[in-house]
């Protein structure tokens, strides 16, 4: 899988990061444990309100439109946009009765 802008890479688990919004990704080139093998995908966030820090990423949908259907996908999948805009899927069902 390919994300656009994916150029961070040698990222160390829990080290400081810098954007939690767009281009968020990047991966390890070493190994300390099963969390940190050579080539995982990590990702930038902000854990309640600390600074942001290198996280493990949860399961990669890849590249996704905003507000595009992601019902396929478990809840909480992550993707990125093509401008780089970093996702979550909350997949909502259709309500019944209700066609779209």
């Amino acid at each position: 899988m390919r994300l656009p802008g994916l150029h961070t890479r040698n990222v160390v688990l829990g080290a400081p990061c810098d954007s939690t919004t767009y281009y968020v990704f990047g991966t390890a080139d070493y190994y300390v444990s099963f969390a940190t093998e050579p080539g995982r995908l990590m990702f930038c966030g902000s854990p309640r309100r600390y600074e942001p820090r290198w996280s493990r990423t949860p399961p990669m949908a890849g590249t996704k439109d905003e507000n595009s259907d992601c019902t396929s996908y478990p809840e909480y999948y992550v993707a990125q946009a093509p401008d780089g805009l970093f996702l979550v899927c909350v997949a909502t069902p259709k309500p019944r009765g209700v066609s779209r």
